[in-house]
């Protein structure tokens, strides 16, 4: 008799062993054109959905929208987008002192996003077109 545990662990392992050769076949198949059948066989032998679903997790991400200026980027979100981790906005004075003021309207946390509009803001908070 076959403990529980020992099937998991079989299943686990015939798995991670599926999953890179699927990865090679499908990057074998955009190589070149006469190495196509030999990866379609290969790919075709994994039938497990673990496997299927590794492979598209694996596919790059779409790049992060760049709004044109705040405007554009106040339609969609009223409160500005933020790199992940902010918690204030930094409101620098004139005499050197910095106040930690809440955020406010919708704000996105999402680090690509805000690198990719980094030009809106003015003020290197971490915040792009922060309501203050």
């Amino acid at each position: 008799m076959i403990s529980p545990r020992l099937a998991l662990a079989a299943t686990f392992l015939t798995v991670a062993i599926a999953v890179p050769s699927v990865v090679v076949a499908a990057e074998a198949s955009s190589a070149s054109p006469s190495s196509a059948s030999t990866s379609a066989s290969t790919a075709s032998t994994s039938t497990s959905p673990t496997a299927a679903h590794a492979t598209s997790s694996r596919l790059a991400k779409p790049a992060a929208k760049e709004y044109k200026n705040c405007t554009a980027i106040k339609k969609v979100y009223s409160g500005g987008i933020a790199k992940k981790g902010v918690k204030y906005n930094v409101v620098k004075h004139k005499d050197g002192t910095k106040t930690n003021k809440a955020l406010k309207g919708k704000v996105k946390f999402d680090t690509a996003l805000y690198n990719a509009n980094k030009k809106s803001d003015a003020d290197k908070d971490g915040i792009a077109c922060e309501k203050s």
